[in-house]
């Protein structure tokens, strides 16, 4: 007989718990059984689950200790809200729980969250992005952790794009971390946003340079829960996106002609420029 049981890998966001997507404050308001890590996950984010709900921390708990859970759901048809922080997607140990979900016969479903990264970005009121500056972000983690990194995806290899990245799980070794971005090409110079604890109420979000990213962080005793943004995107002024220029064009906007023909000249210019 097929299940009638589901569960919902829930994005839980930063921290903040108004930063939750309506579909996740529904989501958890209907569950049965609420799964949550105490140690990334802030308690707010309960508010939104039923009296009645059965709510379980597991922080201290393997995957082992979580799958009794899936397998009540698939036999007693209970829906299960399992929280993470951030977004699922990212570094959210998720496709190992779908896959045993799915041999439960258990439906899943995944609701996104508002990753880390472009909340620290919100913070500092900076955009990522940047025309003829950084068109790219980087999401990646330092290697030599807990989980082996796969061939070709060092830091210093990412690095020598020289555009936005957004470095996760890296604070305990910061030391590393600024030798490998250094090593890969990015001047000593380049911006960086040390944030610890992105829109929690112990905040802490602090800008230095490439050049002072390992002190930086002893200084202010971080080693977990720390994101870094790096990449000169962080500074940069004076760019303007073609979007909006009165030169382009699109299905609901007719280009003004002698500026389509100044920005076809810009264009052209940085094209003749480009190696």
């Amino acid at each position: 007989m097929t299940s009638t049981g589901k569960v919902w890998f829930v994005g839980a966001g930063p921290g903040a718990a108004d930063l939750l997507t309506l579909r996740a404050a529904r989501v958890i308001a209907d569950a049965d059984v609420v799964i949550w890590a105490a140690s990334l996950v802030h308690a707010d984010v309960l508010a939104h689950a039923r009296p009645d709900a059965e709510i379980v921390d597991s922080s201290q708990l393997p995957i082992e200790g979580v799958l009794p859970l899936y397998r009540r759901a698939a036999a007693d048809g209970l829906t299960v809200a399992r929280i993470h922080s951030g977004d699922p997607a990212l570094w959210g140990a998720v496709q190992e729980q779908l896959d045993l979900c799915r041999a439960l016969d258990l439906a899943v479903e995944i609701v996104p969250g508002v990753s880390s990264f472009t909340a620290v970005a919100a913070i500092v009121g900076r955009e990522l992005t940047i025309p003829e500056v950084a068109q790219s972000v980087i999401l990646t983690r330092l290697e030599g952790g807990k989980t082996p990194m796969p061939a070709g995806e060092r830091v210093r290899d990412f690095a020598r794009h020289g555009t936005t990245m957004a470095l996760f799980l890296s604070a305990a070794r910061a030391g590393q971390a600024q030798t490998e971005l250094l090593a890969g090409g990015y001047p000593a110079d380049t911006p960086v946003v040390v944030a610890y604890q992105a829109t929690w109420p112990d905040e802490l979000v602090v800008r230095c340079a490439l050049g002072e990213l390992a002190a930086t962080v002893r200084e202010h005793r971080l080693w977990k829960h720390t994101l870094f943004l790096v990449g000169p995107a962080l500074a940069a002024t004076g760019t303007r996106s073609h979007l909006y220029h009165p030169g382009h064009f699109h299905t609901f906007r007719r280009a003004e002609p002698t500026a389509r023909a100044e920005l076809r000249r810009s264009r052209a210019a940085v094209e003749d420029a480009t190696p």
